[in-house]
């Protein structure tokens, strides 16, 4: 049967014979994956290795270019991947992974002639890794090396110029058409019952098969049971990564009858199956995101992008016209974005900081460059785990993890443990077979030997263990314990089960999971929440466990610190491990100066007191500084961030938030002049005034002129305004009884003026009290009329 590619196989074989690389695009079903292969073959001397992002799509792949050829799988044409492999002499089909081991234990590639990049538009890690790892060495070591990415909804121009201006070749048109239909009105129902009525709307309205796309197996499976009774005579296939293989294969088989394949995105590329004509997208995708602050990824599902929404429905037209109905409305279409993130900006990178490590440079022609605080924290891991030195150079211990076909931390676990963590390891390493059944990983161990939903744990169990160095045996637990230093959890003081892990964050498990009881565990799966995770699978640990593999990393430190709970500095010395304190004790002799900076932190906390004292000095200081004199700011702002300069060494002796609250702030304020300074002070805006009758009161700055209050009769006799530093006094009069009669800055005049008006209210209201007619003629006093 002929294919669109066809059009064009001549282009891409001159291509490559003139530019050695070349960027293809062609939509779904155009069949560049089981063509370009082939029709290399006479123009590249050597291998050509084609990579495929999922095993199920390179097995197929391998299969049809072989069948092609007359062949079986493991003549002309192989492929290679994680647990099985036949070698091809001239085409190899791969997943991602196994080229960069290849690259880094051969990085001339010896004998391959050309690297094709299948679906490129997925940008997994990996496809990006190993594209700038083969434009380097194409760059420094292999000219001849001919290159090509292909995909069906792939920006070109940018992979184009990362690839040295390579030509873009373009395929156009499908097989056959496809029809889209969207909703009338937005969906209101769960995305399992939605889906399910889509799907049997679409079985009513088109003849063929259908294929589903759902964001995950769980979505799948509740998908399956709406479905129940609801479609006769039809064949409900499920098709998602932890399917054993041969389910996988049942999916994409043709089959006597029709048929509805509920698939994740496994199904988007490189496969056909067979008799499909219907496509019903959810329009959810589910995908990984790390977040370095926690160190955990999480799933995350989100709306699809365009590009998925296209390739998907390019499915329905690989074998005959089809049709794409769609769990949205046209105008939710517009809003899609226009293609997921690509993985290198939201993954884990520790394996990529491992593998550049090896390689030896980190400057590499990445199309999208690794995010600088992802890889940082990657780095961190791997030299926690000893895989890096402290410059971030390969160890001999790196390399045995990079040779490994695992997550850096389960290969350091696999290092360590020996053949005896390949299960805990393999299991790891996959699905759940047993999610919902709680957190014990007890539980899956047990079932692994025999139960059939563990086969391929087995199978990659073994695999394993023929790689792993001898070691002393260790416990699950003490062997999760070394993947995972920073997630050893310390159960939480309180009735739930909340935990504190040792890289510093939180967890908690479920209040009836069996482990919920249990102090120390080693949590090998959380959901990834970056305030509080929960903990879905672990392994209770000992604390004589965790002291024999990480002794060397339990610290004693004194701990001298306010808290905010209890409202007080307190002292204690704390046995750690990471985040976690083992043990906990009074720190009876603390130093003076730790429990006064650790009482600084109360005083952020707490506010800035100023009692009145202060306050007049603060303000006094400020006026003076008004007048343009050089003295220090004391302003709340200035006061709060140099508290370790002029408030820290009169703490002594303060310990609680009711210390700080009697607490006497002035004699700190002043100790912040010098000698000189204060001088200048006490000239410029003195701290008291002196009546006419010999006594002080102080005078206050805190408004537009120094200002003073006192009784009406210690004013007597003065004909002129007092004034401090040139400028007068605001005088607030007071009766007898300390009340306010007059405020004024011209004493003068008020003897003229109001006092007349006062004297008649007061001298009757107070007899005692002497109010003569003339206050000029009068003595300053304080003391009432004589008797008689």
């Amino acid at each position: 049967m002929r294919l669109p590619i066809d059009d064009i196989l001549p282009e891409v074989v001159t291509a490559i014979r003139t530019h050695g690389r070349a960027v293809l695009q062609a939509p779904p079903g155009a069949g560049k994956t089981t063509r370009v292969p082939l029709a290399l073959l006479e123009a590249v001397a050597g291998r050509i290795i084609m990579l495929e992002p999922r095993r199920l799509a390179a097995r197929a792949a391998a299969e049809r270019l072989a069948e092609q050829m007359g062949e079986a799988p493991g003549q002309t044409v192989g492929y290679r991947m994680r647990g099985a492999t036949k070698p091809g002499r001239r085409i190899e089909v791969v997943t991602e992974g196994i080229l960069t081991r290849m690259i880094q234990s051969d990085p001339e590639l010896t004998g391959i002639g050309a690297v094709i990049f299948d679906e490129f538009h997925e940008r997994s890690l990996q496809a990006d890794l190993g594209l700038a790892l083969c434009l380097e060495i194409r760059a420094a070591l292999r000219p001849d090396l001919a290159l090509v990415a292909m995909s069906a909804t792939l920006d070109a121009a940018p992979v184009a110029a990362l690839m040295d201006d390579a030509p873009i070749l373009t395929s156009e048109g499908r097989s056959f058409p496809v029809e889209e239909i969207w909703l009338d009105r937005p969906n209101k129902l769960r995305l399992a019952e939605a889906t399910a009525d889509l799907i049997v709307r679409a079985s009513e309205e088109r003849d063929g098969s259908i294929l589903a796309f759902l964001p995950g197996a769980p979505e799948i499976r509740r998908t399956e049971a709406a479905l129940a009774g609801r479609l006769s005579g039809t064949d409900i296939r499920p098709l998602y990564g932890g399917l054993p293989f041969a389910a996988q294969r049942a999916a994409i088989a043709p089959g006597r009858r029709r048929k509805v394949v509920l698939a994740t995105s496994i199904a988007e590329t490189s496969l056909t199956i067979e008799d499909i004509r219907i496509v019903v997208d959810a329009g959810r995708a589910r995908r990984a995101r790390f977040d370095p602050g926690s160190g955990m990824s999480r799933l995350v599902t989100e709306r699809v992008t365009r590009a998925e929404a296209i390739q998907r429905a390019g499915r329905a037209g690989r074998v005959a016209p089809g049709a794409a109905y769609k769990l949205w409305t046209k105008g939710e279409d517009g809003a899609l974005a226009a293609a997921p993130p690509p993985e290198i900006a939201a993954a884990d990178l520790a394996p990529l900081a491992l593998d550049l490590a090896l390689w030896g440079s980190a400057d590499l022609p990445f199309l999208t460059a690794p995010p600088e605080v992802a890889l940082g924290e990657a780095r961190a891991l791997l030299r926690d785990l000893g895989a890096l030195d402290h410059a971030d150079r390969i160890t001999d211990h790196g390399r045995t993890l990079a040779a490994m076909p695992l997550h850096p931390r389960l290969a350091h676990m696999l290092a360590m443990g020996g053949p005896s963590a390949a299960p805990l390891a393999a299991l790891l390493s996959d699905r759940d077979p047993m999610q919902g059944a709680g957190s014990d990983l007890a539980l899956r161990l047990k079932a692994l030997p025999k139960d059939p939903a563990f086969a391929a744990i087995r199978t990659e169990a073994k695999r394993l263990a023929k790689t792993a160095p001898k070691a002393e045996p260790l416990t699950p637990a003490e062997q999760a314990a070394l993947a995972y230093p920073d997630r050893i959890a310390l159960r939480r003081p309180g009735d739930a089960p909340r935990y504190l892990l040792s890289g510093g964050k939180g967890a908690y498990l479920a209040e009836d999971d069996p482990l919920a009881g249990q102090r120390l565990l080693v949590a090998c799966d959380l959901d990834g929440d970056a305030r509080e995770a929960r903990i879905r699978l672990a392994a209770p640990l000992s604390e004589g466990a965790l002291r024999a593999l990480y002794g060397d990393r339990i610290v004693w430190y004194d701990v001298c610190e306010w808290s905010r709970r209890e409202g007080r500095v307190i002292a204690r010395r704390q046995e750690r491990f990471g985040a976690i304190t083992l043990d906990d004790r009074v720190w009876k002799d603390a130093p003076t100066e730790a429990i006064a900076r650790a009482m600084l932190d109360g005083v952020r906390e707490l506010g800035l007191r100023l009692d009145g004292p202060a306050v007049l000095f603060r303000a006094r200081v400020e006026a003076v500084r008004a007048a343009g004199k050089p003295l220090p700011p004391m302003d709340d702002a200035h006061l709060t961030e140099t508290l370790d300069d002029w408030l820290l060494p009169h703490l002594t002796g303060v310990k609680t938030a009711g210390d700080w609250r009697r607490f006497d702030t002035a004699p700190a304020l002043r100790a912040m002049l010098s000698w000189d300074q204060t001088q200048t002070l006490d000239r410029f805006a003195p701290a008291q005034f002196r009546t006419p009758t010999g006594r002080t009161v102080p005078v206050d700055y805190s408004g537009e002129t120094p200002a003073i209050a006192v009784k009406l009769q210690e004013m007597f006799g003065q004909s002129a305004h007092p004034r401090i530093a040139g400028q007068p006094l605001q005088i607030t009069l007071l009766s007898p009884a300390g009340r306010p009669l007059q405020v004024t800055s011209d004493l003068p005049g008020f003897w003229t003026g109001a006092y007349v008006d006062v004297r008649k209210d007061m001298r009757g209201r107070y007899p005692k009290h002497p109010w003569p007619e003339d206050p000029l003629a009068a003595e300053p006093t304080l003391r009432v009329k004589r008797r008689g």
